[in-house]
């Protein structure tokens, strides 16, 4: 007999796999804590987080500056964080929207995720295309290139 309650619901919400969206928003719970412990131990070690690309092309990625933004959002800096990259009010956005759905799923307030449709896929990948390109730009346009 499995038990009730809240217990009960959360047991089993924890070992049924997770969908995408739900994935996404705890990616970026994960990125909250390292936001939160990252200006603590890049100051301990003296070690930073160089992006890849930029370090050897000198060509900003879509997500140059997303470390400086989250650390800036996490201390309630939006202007700050906008400025480094905007792109990470949208992803902040997604992981509070997602973290509510996670919770309500958990506690049996939703129901579990129900496959996409192929257009629905479709249609989520072109908006991440689109928004990559539009920080793509962006960060181009910051650094100078155009």
């Amino acid at each position: 007999m499995e038990s009730g309650g809240t217990a009960g619901r959360l047991g089993r919400a924890a070992r049924r796999p997770h969908s995408l969206p739900e994935q996404l928003g705890l990616a970026g719970l994960a990125a909250t804590a390292a936001a939160a412990v990252y200006p603590a131990a890049s100051r301990a070690t003296g070690l930073g987080l160089p992006c890849p690309l930029r370090t050897l092309t000198g060509v900003p990625c879509p997500l140059c500056g997303m470390t400086t933004a989250a650390i800036s959002l996490r201390t309630g800096d939006l202007g700050a964080a906008a400025a480094a990259n905007p792109f990470v009010l949208v992803l902040a956005a997604g992981t509070l929207l997602m973290t509510a759905l996670l919770a309500a799923r958990a506690l049996g307030w939703a129901a579990p995720p129900a496959p996409w449709p192929e257009t629905a896929r479709r249609r989520a990948y072109w908006a991440a295309a689109l928004l990559a390109a539009a920080s793509w730009v962006f960060q181009l346009h910051r650094s100078g290139w155009i």
